[in-house]
């Protein structure tokens, strides 16, 4: 970064803090959380998964993980064949849903 840019923000932050805009903002004198995961992600989708997770909202393809996670799971319980049949086909369905998914949130962010 630039000192001229660096010294452009500094100012703004002043004026801002002079301003008192800096005040009675959400989480004012927490610590900053630490991010340190996102670090090698690309910054537009870490913070449109952040907007996301704030506004309590998921994208299909983080539940269908989930579903996937309980199915696999309530598969080492089976000792049926024939439900453990039926519990391999739903988890190849979930498997197949959660890949399309996850390649159309990769094809949408390129």
């Amino acid at each position: 970064m630039s000192r001229a840019f660096r010294s452009l923000i500094e100012r703004q932050i002043l004026k801002a803090r002079a301003e008192r805009k800096l005040s009675g903002l959400a989480g004012e004198g927490k610590r900053l959380p630490d991010r340190s995961g996102e670090a090698m992600v690309d910054p537009a989708l870490a913070t449109g998964m952040r907007i996301m997770a704030e506004a309590g909202v998921k994208p299909e393809e983080f539940g269908l993980k989930e579903q996937l996670a309980a199915a696999r799971q309530h598969y080492t319980t089976l000792t049926d064949a024939d439900e453990k049949r039926a519990a391999m086909a739903r988890i190849a369905d979930l498997e197949m849903r959660y890949n399309m998914a996850r390649d159309a949130r990769r094809a949408f962010f390129r």
